[in-house]
């Protein structure tokens, strides 16, 4: 075999081909979860603490203030 030979047989070789799509396509999904992850991240923080400041200021009614006799 020659080195010509050699290279255009190299460069028709397709046997690792799918094995990089799939990395790449992988990489992708990856990346896009973190885009997710980072963009509801502070949104989430936010209301987490609005919920937690409403909680701490509300008061439990009792059963006198609720219409029901004793």
């Amino acid at each position: 075999m020659t080195i010509k030979s050699l290279i255009k047989t190299f460069a028709a070789d397709e046997s690792g081909a799918v094995t990089v799509d799939w990395v790449v396509l992988t990489a992708a999904i990856v990346g896009l979860g973190l885009a997710v992850v980072t963009s509801v991240r502070s949104g989430v923080g936010s209301l987490g603490s609005a919920i937690s400041s409403s909680l701490s200021s509300a008061s439990v009614a009792t059963l006198g203030s609720l219409g029901v006799s004793d």
